[in-house]
This record gives C-alpha cells, structure tokens and sequence, in this order.
C-alpha cells in the first residue's frame, strides 16, 4: 500500500508537499502571473523605470486600470496576476513604507519593503486554510544605496535585478534587455529600452500598444507618471527609427 495520498490531496492541501518536493497551489499561482499582462523593472545610476502593458475596455475608467502603484514618494511597484491580491501587497508595503518613516525618521529602504511583503507572501503557503497570492510585484526604487529593482514570488521568494520582466511577454522582453541593456545607460535611454520592450511584447501577441510608464530619477527621488502624449511621442520616435 502506498504511503502516499491519492495525486488529488496534494492539489487540495497547500501545506503538503508532493512526493517529487512540490508545492502545487504555487506553481498554479506562479502560472497566472506567467499570463498576465507584461510588467518590466529597468534600474541605471540615474534612476529607476516601472512599465507595464494596460488593457482598457471601452467603457472603463481609464484611472483605476493602472498596473503601477505608488508605494511611497521613491519606491513604486508594478503588479501581474490577480488584482485583489495585489491591492492588499500594495497596502501593506505602503504602511510599512509609512511605519518605517515614523519610526526611524527616514525613507524605507527598497529592499527592505520587497521583504516584508515576501515575508507575507511566504506565509500564505505555509497555512491551512489559505491560498497563495496569486500575484508577483517589482518593486523599483532609489534608496540611500542607490537605484534597486526586485522582483518577487507567490513563493515569497525575491531577487534583486539590473532589469526584468514578468507576464505573458517575458521572454520577448528579456531577450531584448539581454541584448540592449548596459549598465551605463542614461535615465532616457533606459525609458526608452523599456517602451521598445513592451510595444514588441505586444506586437508580439498581435496587440495594440497601450503601455504605462513610471519613473524615479536618483536626483529627485520623487516617482512620476509618464503621460500618455509623452509615451505616444516615444512610440513614434521608435516607429520611425526602425
């Protein structure tokens, strides 16, 4: 007689890893963010870019469709999978990003709020009951260490990166950053790498280009929204350089 449970338990119980060390109910999450819109982090010296393709309908609200949210005045993330999930990560950091500067009197590090949402990721696989995040966030940002972009998990796991890419158009964007990206780059030229990227993981797909874009120059600090005329002017300048 088998040890083991009926194949079906494993899908069932969170807590209980499969025979060959595998957590199902992650995988599964990981594997909607793996279909989600495209999201992309692109740090230089000279600051940091969040980018992300937007699906609007026609009678939508344009304002509430956004995949980029403002954790703090330097710290901004870009989100792929369920949205819901997503809105409560991105509460949380914002309050740890606020309890931070109460606190200590200064700026939460980058890093440290990818933690402790990963923290809360980590622990939604841990208990009965509860279902993973099914969401997975770059965090981007300038600190007192410099530009930071991570990149995070449903596991909780999070990795730091000079640039990435998460959702349906991964791999067209990495293939474009591996080629295209230097560490030396400009603040421009790295906005203008991360729309490049985008539009051809939508062209990709055969879909229009609608894309958002934040930036977080090191001078300033202060992230700000991109509007839509001065992505358009962008598009243009790549459609006319090809």
């Amino acid at each position: 007689m088998s040890v083991f449970a009926a194949p079906g338990a494993y899908d069932r119980a969170i807590t209980v890893f499969s025979p060959d060390g595998r957590l199902f109910q992650v995988e599964y999450a990981m594997e909607l963010v793996n279909r989600g819109a495209t999201i992309l982090g692109i740090q230089t010296a000279e600051g940091v870019v969040l980018g992300s393709e937007e699906s609007i309908e026609a009678l939508e609200e344009v304002g509430f469709s956004y995949k980029i949210f403002r954790v703090d005045d330097h710290v901004g993330a870009a989100i792929v999978g369920l949205s819901s999930d997503a809105r409560i990560l991105i509460d949380q950091a914002r309050v740890h990003s606020q309890s931070n500067k109460l606190t200590y009197d200064e700026p939460i590090d980058v890093e440290v709020v990818t933690k402790r949402i990963c923290d809360l990721q980590q622990m939604y696989t841990q208990h009965a009951g509860v279902r993973p995040f099914g969401v997975s966030l770059i965090f981007a940002g300038v600190d007192k260490t410099g530009s930071r972009v991570f990149g995070t998990h449903p596991s909780g796991t999070y990795r730091g990166y000079k640039a990435t890419a998460l959702g349906a158009g991964r791999e067209t964007v990495l293939n474009i950053l591996k080629e295209e990206y230097k560490d030396n780059m400009s603040l421009e030229g790295i906005t203008k790498l991360a729309i490049k990227c985008l539009v051809k993981a939508l062209e990709a797909r055969q879909l229009p280009p609608r894309i958002k874009l934040a930036v977080i120059p090191a001078a300033t600090k202060t992230l700000e929204m991109l509007s839509d005329e001065k992505i358009d002017a962008y598009i243009k300048e790549l459609s006319s350089s090809k």
